[in-house]
């Protein structure tokens, strides 16, 4: 992964430290660790972010700093990957993990009447909060498997890239002596 390319869409450190929800974590954000952008930062940050993107909570952004603080992946990564659940987007990822997880669990899905709403979801919370959880639970960790091993695998494939291209390059100027 280009590393260009990643500086240019994140945040300013200053602006990340000073952000309102993540200035609880005081002098842990001046941890140079959490900046970097090298292929275990960044690959650790993706099994963060996507991990937490499935945790069933609000503030999954205060989570996933917390997580990356820990585990010292880059913080501006985690914290924007999480919002792949989205407002737009939980519902039909939330409705997918409870139906996966009533799949494995052998449960029946409870259709009567749905409706995403909050009232729906704590009247029914005693039938489906097992499923619903084991789903994001595993949605969780397959998107945060998948997601570290993907850009671990990207991050070589552009150095072996690099490698391959500045090698020809030094044998044209060889060859041009």
């Amino acid at each position: 992964m280009p590393k260009k390319f990643i500086k240019k869409y994140m945040p300013d450190h200053q602006t990340i430290k000073e952000h309102k929800h993540l200035k609880i974590f005081g002098r842990l954000l001046h941890d140079a660790n959490l900046w970097h952008l090298n292929r275990r930062s960044v690959s650790g940050a993706f099994a963060v972010g996507l991990f937490c993107a499935f945790v069933p909570i609000p503030s999954q952004m205060i989570l996933a700093a917390a997580v990356a603080i820990i585990v010292r992946v880059n913080l501006p990564i985690s914290v924007a990957l999480v919002w792949i659940s989205n407002p737009i987007t939980m519902s039909p990822i939330f409705y997918a993990a409870y139906k996966f997880g009533a799949y494995l669990m052998g449960q029946e899905l409870i259709e009567k009447d749905y409706e995403l709403t909050l009232e729906w979801f704590s009247s029914q919370l005693d039938l489906i909060w097992q499923p619903f959880l084991l789903g994001c639970f595993l949605f969780g960790l397959i998107s945060a498997i998948i997601g570290f091993f993907s850009i671990r695998l990207l991050w070589r494939l552009h150095i072996i890239k690099h490698l391959k291209e500045r090698r020809e390059r030094k044998q044209r100027n060889k060859n041009e002596a």
